[in-house]
């Protein structure tokens, strides 16, 4: 993997500390930051109507949105509460997104987070990517427990959970509502030794 290391730092809970550019290879994919240049990627991948469903992303998905969503990504990253990377294969043109979400699970708790755009999925990329950033969060951010959130008919998510080394666990379904539709997510924890 091609990163910096990670630093905790703060009293009390503490804050992550991510390095100034992270830049992640393994399992047959590069994850990079966002650019400016890929806002009209952002557009493609993301206004979809399987997005639309399955995230909290608004649709339509247009240039004004991607913009107001990288810059929200950026503010993220500044408060060390997100890290939110481009996949890609060759570090060129992104093919979808990961997220480490830090805020409000403290230092040793985090959630993982991902979408691939239409034209990618089926290849692996969202499984490989979550691969890399659980690896990423664990030995370079030092996250000892790492979750993803799913809702019960995502087959798709449920099988990059299982795929990347997740398993659902006995938490009862957290209740929520998405875009005025009623939702519940099942937690999936990783396990050591299954990616």
């Amino acid at each position: 993997m091609e990163n910096g290391q990670a630093e905790l730092s703060g009293p009390g809970v503490g804050r992550v500390c991510l390095p100034e550019e992270v830049r992640l290879r393994g399992h047959g994919v590069v994850l990079r930051e966002w650019k400016d240049g890929d806002l009209g990627a952002m557009v493609k991948l993301f206004d979809d109507p399987e997005v639309a469903y399955w995230t909290p992303l608004v649709s339509p998905f247009g240039p004004q949105a991607a913009r107001a969503y990288l810059e929200r990504a950026r503010q993220r990253r500044a408060a060390g509460e997100r890290l939110q990377l481009a996949i890609t294969v060759d570090g060129g043109e992104p093919v979808g997104e990961v997220l480490l979400m830090l805020s409000g699970l403290g230092l040793d708790v985090a959630e993982i987070g991902y979408s691939v755009g239409a034209a990618y999925r089926g290849q692996g990329l969202a499984s490989r990517a979550v691969r890399v950033m659980t690896e990423f969060a664990r030995e370079s951010v030092g996250v000892s427990r790492l979750l993803l959130e799913i809702e019960a008919g995502n087959a798709a998510s449920v099988a990059v959970a299982r795929a990347s080394g997740y398993r659902l666990t006995d938490a009862p379904p957290v209740p929520s509502e998405e875009k005025g539709r009623p939702i519940a997510l099942r937690t999936w924890e990783y396990e050591d030794g299954e990616s």
